[in-house]
């Protein structure tokens, strides 16, 4: 029979501080969003405040060559790392000046958006001379318009939806359908591929040379155009392989899509967190601490709080302000070390481009700073890294590797870089098969299956050896 009873146990149990929570949350948040984060705690804290007098170091001192070991380096608090290598054939030009985000010369202009294509065709169909029953019909059918200027509804749907203010049918619609297709972008207004195409080549000069060729093309013979069956298009459009260029050629030139011509185009920009430049001495990396709004304890406030009841909430705030600084601390110096490594490891890439990146996974940098995985995945994500070749994401120069002959991995991101390089000066009337560019890399001493090779010449957006020579002989 059981009885209850008490027992004691000891144990060991990692808790989840709220500090630790919130130092885990900052690390992996955005530049955009920590900004965010820290105006937020700006506006509730009133202990709190902006550190105007905050001013990004203007000459970081460069470590010597060959004389920090990586122990010293976590060490120190210096902002900088110089990774010691041979610069007998630079690449990446020197940097004038160290950047600074102050200043009036180096502001960004405005991002202004565009109009919509909704809005486009409701301005020209308020120009257009209608009565106001075609109007009320217009715009219905503007609604109906989808972002790539397709109508997505059917002509007796519009008449329905537009029965409580005028009564029509289906042909009165299609009248004013008629006048909607006449608008700016050429092609608008279309129930299909074919008719949009149509569309578009009717607003060409009735003599251009081979219009009616390619109208009856548009009409009929789309489907054997993409599986490029041109004999058939011959005998079924009764022409000469002269006449059907000419028609393929006036195809082609429409848009398949005429409403993306007026999306508008919002510009996104990139905060990079990190800056590496090119001294005399070599690489030196530093913190883009411009990028984030600068805070600091209020140390008048602080001062006069008490142990008084009446200052309990301002106890709270004050520990809360010291959690958040001393998180940002953390963030910046992981953030740092981190990119020190990623550097230090792809120093090639920065001299010689994606053909010399190197293997690196998460566990060589954790390794190396003494973190966990976990750790560097999240510093890694939506961080971005500004280097002489251009602005990169953190995660970018981590890829899995392949063995070579000498016992080292290539990275995979070399490999899509030669097999870029290697079919870019192939010949265009013999390109070079999956097999012969396998064959190639293993002459350099990279041992690739051809399946590899096509995953990868896919990931590059790169057709078949076939559609490339069909594509040069066209």
């Amino acid at each position: 029979m059981m009885k209850p009873s008490l027992q004691l146990r000891i144990g060991q149990q990692l808790t989840m501080t709220p500090q630790l929570q919130q130092a885990i949350r900052l690390l992996q948040l955005p530049a955009l969003e920590l900004q965010a984060q820290i105006q937020e705690a700006l506006e509730s804290n009133v202990l709190l405040e902006p550190d105007e007098e905050f001013e990004p170091d203007a000459a970081p001192e460069t470590v010597t060559e060959g004389a920090t070991s990586s122990a010293e380096a976590d060490d120190g608090d210096e902002p900088v790392v110089e990774i010691s290598d041979d610069w007998t054939e630079p690449t990446a030009a020197e940097s004038e000046a160290p950047w600074s985000g102050s200043g009036d010369g180096g502001q960004e202009p405005a991002d202004a958006a565009g109009e919509t294509l909704h809005e486009h065709l409701l301005w020209q169909l308020e120009l257009a001379p209608l009565p106001e029953r075609d109007r009320v019909i217009g715009r219905a059918l503007v609604d109906a318009i989808n972002d790539d200027g397709y109508l997505t509804e059917t002509l007796d749907t519009i008449a329905a939806a537009v029965a409580p203010e005028v009564r029509v049918d289906a042909a009165a619609v299609a009248t004013v359908l008629g006048i909607v297709q006449q608008f700016d972008p050429a092609g608008v207004g279309a129930r299909s591929v074919a008719e949009c195409v149509t569309l578009q080549l009717q607003q060409l000069d009735p003599a251009t040379p081979g219009l009616a060729t390619a109208l009856a093309l548009a009409r009929d013979g789309l489907p054997l155009v993409a599986a490029q069956q041109y004999s058939l298009l011959q005998r079924q459009l009764q022409c000469g392989a002269g006449e059907l260029e000419l028609a393929l050629a006036l195809v082609r030139s429409c848009h398949p899509r005429p409403g993306a011509a007026i999306q508008p185009s919002r510009t996104e920009y990139i905060i990079p967190d990190v800056f590496v430049r090119r001294t005399a001495q070599g690489w030196v990396v530093e913190l883009n601490r411009s990028a984030v709004p600068q805070i600091r304890l209020n140390e008048g406030y602080a001062g006069l709080i008490t142990r008084a009841p009446e200052h309990a909430a301002l106890r709270t705030q004050l520990q809360e302000a010291r959690w958040l600084l001393k998180s940002l601390e953390i963030r910046n110096d992981t953030l740092l070390r981190v990119a020190r490594t990623i550097v230090e490891r792809q120093s090639a890439f920065l001299e010689r481009g994606e053909e010399a990146m190197q293997p690196l996974i998460l566990r060589d940098v954790a390794l190396r700073i003494g973190m966990h995985e976990s750790t560097v995945s999240r510093v890694t994500s939506g961080k971005y890294l500004h280097t002489p070749r251009g602005v990169f994401e953190l995660r970018y120069f981590f890829s899995s590797q392949v063995p070579g002959e000498d016992g080292t991995g290539v990275s995979a991101t070399a490999i899509r870089a030669r097999i870029r390089r290697l079919i870019a000066g192939e010949a265009p009337a013999e390109p070079l098969s999956d097999s012969e560019l396998a064959g190639r890399l293993s002459a350099d001493g990279i041992q690739v299956a051809r399946r590899t090779i096509a995953k990868y010449r896919e990931s590059l957006g790169i057709p078949p050896s076939g559609e490339r020579r069909r594509a040069a002989t066209r």
